[in-house]
């Protein structure tokens, strides 16, 4: 089973707190494969577990739990739980989160190191978690001790760079943020107000440089070039065109995130419809 067999093509991209049952079970009607909770799960993975439940075979995944925030044997355990009940429907998104909030911890690739070694420990295996990897270092900490990488605001090539990095067989599985709204200046102010506060976060402003954006496209609220290209704005056709340049430049899965001008449902049915 390929990776894209198991997650889908296409999954939605949401925060935790912000999905309930009834949403759950519409996403898996409209053939997403995949449900990425964001905005740091609990390490008691409780609201995986409700949408689990409330569904049939979607996949929950976590995108991304904090090391910083969430006890690895917790995790460990809740994992075990779930998959008993549920198994091959959770993966285990993890990440170091931002450097402005660690203070005085560990440095981020030492600290991932070492909660991957509680996990291995507690019996979870690499194919059932994955990093958000951003840098080179945690990038190929991803391909040696876990399924993959779960990127977030980031542009083809840094997929296509990172499957030269990762090779064939290791998933990649970025997330992709979407505006439903044919206006330009009204979708890219929109955009706008969602990129915003990801520039004052070194780690995505550094990943961005990396990706080919000036010092400038990143100051302030941003370039108009580098919010249209990190946040696709237009008709669902268009957005369509961006998510799948991510799978045309080596993505295995790409999980949308809506920013609702209307509502992030009708992104979803827009953007299921014009998929198939």
């Amino acid at each position: 089973m390929t990776w894209t067999d198991r997650l889908g093509e296409l999954g939605v991209w949401r925060r935790s707190s912000d999905i309930d049952e009834a949403t759950a079970q519409e996403v898996e009607r409209l053939g997403y494969g995949t449900i990425w909770l964001g905005g740091s799960p609990a390490a008691d993975l409780t609201e995986a577990e409700r949408l689990l439940d409330a569904t049939e075979s979607v996949v929950v995944a976590t995108g991304i739990v904090n090391i910083w925030m969430s006890d690895a044997r917790e995790l460990a355990a809740s994992y075990h739980r779930i998959v008993a009940r549920h198994p091959g429907r959770i993966l285990l998104g993890i990440g170091s989160g931002h450097r402005e909030r660690q203070h005085e911890r560990a440095r981020p690739l030492e600290a991932m190191s070492h909660y991957l070694d509680v996990l291995d420990a507690e019996g979870v295996p690499h194919e059932d978690r994955l990093l958000s990897a951003l840098g080179p270092r945690m990038l190929e900490l991803a391909r040696t001790r876990s399924a993959g990488t779960h990127p977030y605001l980031t542009v083809p090539s840094q997929t296509a760079e990172a499957r030269t990095v990762l090779g064939p067989g290791i998933l990649i599985a970025p997330e992709q943020t979407v505006v439903l709204d044919t206006d330009p200046v009204s979708a890219r102010a929109a955009a706008r107000t969602f990129l915003t506060p990801y520039l004052g976060l070194s780690n995505y402003t550094t990943t961005m440089k990396r990706g080919g954006f000036s010092d400038a496209d990143v100051a302030g609220s941003g370039s108009d070039e580098l919010v249209d290209r990190i946040v696709i704005h237009g008709n669902a056709e268009s957005l369509v065109a961006g998510l799948r340049a991510h799978r045309d430049a080596g993505a295995d899965h790409v999980c949308l995130q809506a920013v609702p001008t209307v509502s992030a449902a009708e992104t979803y049915r827009a953007v299921a419809a014009a998929w198939n």
